[in-house]
């Protein structure tokens, strides 16, 4: 480590803030070239040096999005196809002895997010002796669109993989410069949640990025089928030029001279797009469900789980009332010749057990499943140690001055004056990215939430929990509930975390065994 709050990178010397805690943060770290005009759907190129020393206080623009979830909370100035930067945080004395690096890419359905984020801040993993990285990623039409032209221009014949390509750009900046910030090069966990989950997936199948790092957590989500799988490059060309058509654009040079706002309002115009990544045969040379079935995948140690009430009963009876005979007519109509297994698999005889059977099955199909196969899948061919984890703590109610805000997916509120969507019920678990402040210490920051005694005191147990994995690859430690390693012995063992957090028999196998059999029955 240079001496006070100024570091020697490769590309030029870096004076970075201390804040109040003893810790240093830099911000906004260029990782690559700005991916404007003629570099508009490259892989990110090489940043250039510079000379005297670069201020680091800042945060970076974020990447060129609209605002699809209300919810989320930014630090950067705004947004800007000048996004890629990165952020470090690290102790003010961490010694000689290098520390253990976390990468943390955050989700938002890759078409929305932001290192800058204060649930990712990492100031509190940093007072844990280890030194935190938030990374940038070019999203939706910026990040993931493949078309013919791009793929011909391309040395791998390959397109559609920006936003990936830009993580594993930032694993190498990682590689090349984090002893600078006192961390370990050969000791990176990789992590994310949601679209960050599906990335860390994403990383650890791609031959391009898996020997950058030595460990992997994946909270909520895997790039597997149904949960934002990646298409072949065929389709996804096929899928880009029709996009181009429909906007008017008749070429590549014109879809790069188009200003950023008006591509992506136009994109946006033509109705919800899934920003899925691509079987380029280049960064993913084939599925990753298939890499992972085959053990060539990173074989490394894996920490990977989600929570109880990933989605609402809503997200499978839509306005239809929570009654057993809406419940009985929906999963008739979805599921035809297996809905009677359906029906025993999420079984439900009252309003309030339908209440949750639709939760179940609803969180299930949205990012559970594809969760559990990756640990599956990664636990059979890895010869790695895998911990799984249930998150069950329900967040607290909101605190009074919010008003009528609702929750949102995402993380925060929409205020009832963003939206004209009806109020969503009460939760009756832990909610899609409900943990993540708590994971990351970061509960402080989120003013929305009354949390209580209880609330920090599970902070407290995860955090300690993530820490101690990021520094040994292990979760356990002194004064926690033992995790047992989930690939070893019989019956697997997962944690739930909770206020008393304690290790239980894995559930519902045969409910993901169903689901296999549909989304992926050749692995």
């Amino acid at each position: 480590m240079s001496s006070e709050n100024r570091v020697q990178t490769v590309h030029g010397i870096l004076e970075g803030t201390i804040e109040e805690t003893e810790v240093l943060r830099f911000c906004g770290i260029p990782f690559a070239r700005p991916p404007v005009g003629d570099l508009r759907w490259r892989p990110p190129q090489p940043v250039e040096k510079w000379e005297g020393v670069r201020d680091a206080d800042c945060f970076g623009p974020r990447p060129m999005q609209l605002r699809p979830f209300g919810d989320m909370n930014f630090r950067s100035p705004g947004v800007s196809e000048d996004c890629l930067y990165l952020n470090v945080w690290t102790p003010v004395a961490s010694g000689e002895e290098a520390l253990p690096v976390m990468v943390y890419f955050y989700g938002g359905g890759n078409i929305a997010g932001d290192s800058s984020e204060p649930r990712y801040d990492g100031a509190n993993m940093a007072r844990r002796g280890i030194v935190s990285v938030t990374v940038n990623y070019r999203l939706d039409v910026f990040g993931f669109f493949a078309h013919p032209e791009l793929s011909a221009e391309s040395p791998q014949g390959a397109s559609g993989n920006y936003g990936y390509l830009d993580q594993q750009a930032a694993l190498v900046w990682v590689r090349d410069n984090i002893a600078a910030f006192g961390g370990d090069p050969d000791r990176v966990t990789i992590a994310g949640e949601s679209a960050g989950s599906l990335s860390v997936c994403g990383q650890m199948a791609s031959p391009l990025s898996k020997d950058l790092f030595a460990q992997a957590i994946g909270e909520s989500g895997a790039l597997i089928n149904p949960t934002l799988a990646p298409m072949p490059l065929a389709d996804a060309e096929q899928e880009g030029a029709e996009l181009a058509k429909a906007i008017g654009a008749a070429s590549l040079a014109e879809l790069r001279a188009m200003p950023a706002d008006e591509l992506l309002q136009a994109v946006a115009e033509l109705g919800p797009r899934r920003a899925a990544g691509v079987i380029d045969g280049h960064f993913l040379p084939k599925a990753p469900v298939e890499i992972l079935a085959a053990g060539e995948q990173a074989r490394v140690p894996l920490l990977v789980g989600w929570n109880s009430e990933e989605a609402g009963y809503p997200a499978l009876l839509g306005e239809d009332e929570p009654t057993v005979e809406n419940y009985q007519r929906v999963i008739e109509e979805q599921y035809g010749d297996l809905a009677d297994e359906a029906l025993r698999l999420y079984p439900a005889e009252t309003t309030d057990e339908v209440m949750q059977a639709a939760a179940d099955l609803a969180g299930d199909r949205f990012i559970a499943y594809s969760t559990w196969k990756w640990c599956e899948l990664h636990s059979e061919t890895s010869g790695q140690p895998v911990y799984r984890y249930l998150y069950c703590r329900p967040r607290p109610p909101m605190r009074p001055e919010m008003g009528n805000a609702i929750a949102g997916l995402a993380g925060g509120v929409i205020s009832d004056k963003e939206t004209d969507a009806p109020p969503l019920p009460a939760p009756r678990g832990a909610v899609h990215s409900a943990e993540i402040e708590y994971a990351l210490g970061n509960l402080a920051s989120n003013q929305v939430y009354a949390w209580t005694d209880d609330d920090y005191a599970v902070s407290e147990t995860m955090q300690a929990y993530f820490a101690n994995y990021v520094k040994t690859g292990d979760p356990n430690g002194p004064g926690l509930p033992e995790w047992p390693v989930f690939n070893q012995g019989e019956p697997r063992q997962i944690l739930c975390i909770d206020v008393r957090s304690t290790a239980i028999p894995e559930e519902n196998r045969e409910r993901y065994l169903f689901h296999d059999r549909m989304f992926n029955p050749e692995h």
